[in-house]
C-alpha cells in the first residue's frame, strides 16, 4: 500500500488532477449552499457579462451561469458515477461467467457483447433515451447500455489468466462451489485493470452525458453543463462566455479523470511497480 501512494501521490500530473476532481466534487456537494434556489430561475438582465454582479456573467434568459455551474457538477458527477456502478457491475458478471465457464456460455455471452459494441455508443444512447424519454434514470440507463462491453471483455480477459493459477485449481479439487471460487478468489485478483477501466468510464460517461443534453435529451428538470452550452450555442459570438466557461469545465473534469486513471494504471500495473 506504502508503494501505490507513493507511485500514484508522487506524480504530478496525478496530484494536479486529484485537486481539480476534489474542488468539482466540493462545487457538486455546496451547491445548495453556494446557489440556493433553481439554477433555472432567472436573477438578473440577460447577457451579463462575467466578474460584475454575478461571476460567470448571465445568459439569454438572465439566469446566474455559476448556479448553473455548480449545479450541474452535481448533475454530471451523479449521472456519470452511477451509470458507471451500474456498466460495471453488470460488465463484470458478465465477462466474469464468460471467462470462469468458457465454452459454449463464452461464446454465447462474447457475441452478444461484439453484438453491442458493434453499435455506435453515441448512436444508441441518443435512441435509448429517446424510446425511454429523457430524464435522469433514462441517462444512466442509456449511458451504462452503451459503456458495459468494454468492462466485461477486460474481467474475461483477467478471470482467463487467473482461473488457470494453482490456488484457483486447488479449489476446484477441494470441491468448492462455483460462485465461491469466482467472487470468492477470482475476482478480488483481477480488481486492478477493473479499477482503472471503471475510472475512465467516467470520464466517457460524462462526456455523453454533456452531448445528449447539449442535443436537448438530457433530464428536463436537472440542469448539467451539456445543456448550458447547447442553450448558448447560438450567441457564442456576442456572449463567449456562455459557452467556454461550461466547456472548460468538462474538458477539465474530464481530463483529470483520464490522467487520474493512467495515474492508477501506472501505480497498480505489476509490471511498472519495479521501474
Amino acid at each position: 500500500m506504502h508503494s501505490f501512494s507513493q507511485r500514484f501521490f508522487a506524480n504530478p500530473r496525478v496530484a494536479l488532477s486529484l485537486l481539480w476532481l476534489s474542488f468539482v466534487v466540493l462545487l457538486a456537494i455546496a451547491a445548495p449552499i453556494i446557489a440556493p434556489g433553481s439554477p433555472f430561475a432567472i436573477v438578473a438582465k440577460p447577457f451579463a457579462p462575467p466578474l460584475g454582479d454575478f461571476l460567470f456573467g448571465t445568459d439569454s434568459l438572465g439566469r446566474d451561469l455559476m448556479a448553473g455551474l455548480v449545479h450541474g457538477a452535481r448533475t454530471s458527477l451523479l449521472i456519470a458515477i452511477l451509470a458507471t456502478l451500474a456498466a460495471v457491475a453488470f460488465g463484470t458478471l458478465v465477462g466474469a461467467i464468460a471467462g470462469f465457464y468458457g465454452g459454449f456460455v463464452d461464446d454465447i455471452l462474447m457475441r452478444i457483447t461484439e453484438f453491442f459494441q458493434t453499435i455506435p455508443a453515441f448512436i444508441f444512447a441518443i435512441v435509448l433515451v429517446a424510446i425511454l424519454a429523457p430524464s435522469g434514470t433514462s441517462l444512466v440507463i442509456a449511458i451504462a447500455t452503451v459503456s458495459w462491453p468494454p468492462i466485461a471483455r477486460v474481467v474475461r480477459g483477467e478471470v482467463l489468466t487467473i482461473k488457470a493459477r494453482e490456488f484457483v485449481q486447488a479449489a476446484i479439487v477441494a470441491g468448492q462451489r462455483d460462485m465461491a471460487i469466482l467472487f470468492g478468489q477470482v475476482l478480488p485478483n483481477a480488481l486492478s485493470p477493473l479499477i482503472v477501466t471503471g475510472s475512465l468510464l467516467v470520464a466517457n460517461a460524462i462526456l455523453i452525458e454533456s452531448a445528449l443534453s447539449f442535443l436537448g435529451l438530457g433530464a428536463p428538470n436537472l440542469m448539467s453543463w451539456g445543456f448550458q452550452i447547447g442553450a448558448g450555442r447560438a450567441f457564442l459570438r456576442d456572449a463567449w462566455w456562455l459557452v467556454t466557461v461550461p466547456g472548460i469545465a468538462i474538458l477539465l473534469t474530464v481530463l483529470s479523470i483520464n490522467l487520474a486513471g493512467e495515474g492508477l494504471n501506472d501505480a497498480l500495473n505489476p509490471r511498472l511497480r519495479d521501474l
